[in-house]
């Protein structure tokens, strides 16, 4: 674990990592005291009150939180941890080589030439770990559209973000997307394949010309329909540049919101597309990561 610095006096803080070997969850109190011989329970409890404890990559508080077999826990005796808060993305999971994050929908991935000083995600998470240590930087592994929320990844070094881009297909093991199609979809799940192209004006399309673009498949499965909408599930076996959006559109069933590919109608207020579930091998230690977002409420009352 690299040792964050005090920002008060510039010393490294004293950081003590603890895993659970056991084949069975431990209550994070029980945890700590059978680890920590040298300090009291009255010490401890002080220590998760001052969120000084990460599980997972989180600050928590939960003496009775179960630590998962093989899990971290982290102890920083020398201060609290940094708690990031921002109302446009969440952190999900971090360690010293990634940062798994929930971008909210209409938040930029990256900066592009015509938005330079508009804010990003990975603007926001740099100026996250800098707070912590100024030497710290953040590198692009994917992106998600501005208007997809939803699980995405950074790395937190140049050897994790080079080990997911350049073994992309076998290091990540399931991505899944949830998403609000316009009208009712007929068949309960199917597979979408077709070459994608994309327009001057950046607009993706679909063809049957191999030469004119790339291949994509995306499968699909309903899981509820109501009220003239579909919800349907979305599995990518290739991650072309807006891929769903546009097989959506080829099913003839537009995801709700989305008017550059089809939609009519905007009922909450942005594209309905989610992106719900991503499991991959860790870059550094190829640990399995796993990670499940719920489906938006605004996406369920569509449907009810």
């Amino acid at each position: 674990m690299k040792q964050p610095h005090n920002r008060r006096n510039n010393a490294p803080d004293r950081i003590r990592t603890f895993t659970n070997e056991s084949t069975e969850p431990a209550p994070l109190m029980e945890l700590l005291t059978s680890r920590l011989t040298d300090a009291t329970r009255t010490t401890v409890k002080s220590l998760l009150r001052h969120g000084q404890v990460r599980l997972g990559g989180r600050v928590t508080s939960q003496f009775d939180a179960p630590v998962e077999p093989g899990a971290a826990v982290e102890v920083n005796f020398t201060r609290s941890w940094p708690v990031f808060r921002n109302p446009r993305l969440q952190i999900v999971y971090e360690d010293d080589d990634i940062i798994v994050i929930n971008k909210g929908y209409g938040l930029l991935s990256v900066g592009t030439g015509n938005n330079k000083n508009e804010a990003t995600a990975y603007n926001i998470l740099k100026d996250y770990v800098k707070s912590i240590d100024p030497a710290n930087k953040i590198f692009v592994v994917h992106r998600l559209d501005r208007g997809t929320s939803g699980l995405m990844m950074f790395a937190r070094n140049p050897q994790a973000q080079e080990a997911m881009q350049h073994n992309w297909k076998n290091m990540v093991l399931d991505r899944r997307y949830v998403a609000v199609l316009e009208g009712s979809l007929d068949d309960d799940e199917g597979t979408v394949r077709s070459n994608l192209g994309e327009t001057s004006q950046y607009e993706v399309y679909s063809t049957d010309d191999m030469t004119a673009g790339k291949p994509a498949v995306t499968r699909y499965r309903v899981m509820r329909r109501g009220r003239g909408f579909t919800l349907a599930e979305f599995s990518l076996e290739t991650g072309r540049k807006n891929q769903i959006r546009v097989h959506a559109r080829d099913l003839g069933h537009p995801i709700t919101g989305d008017r550059k590919y089809g939609a009519q109608r905007s009922p909450i207020g942005r594209i309905a597309l989610h992106a719900m579930t991503l499991r991959f091998a860790h870059p550094i230690t190829r640990k399995l990561m796993s990670f499940e977002l719920p489906v938006p409420q605004k996406f369920l009352s569509l449907v009810r």
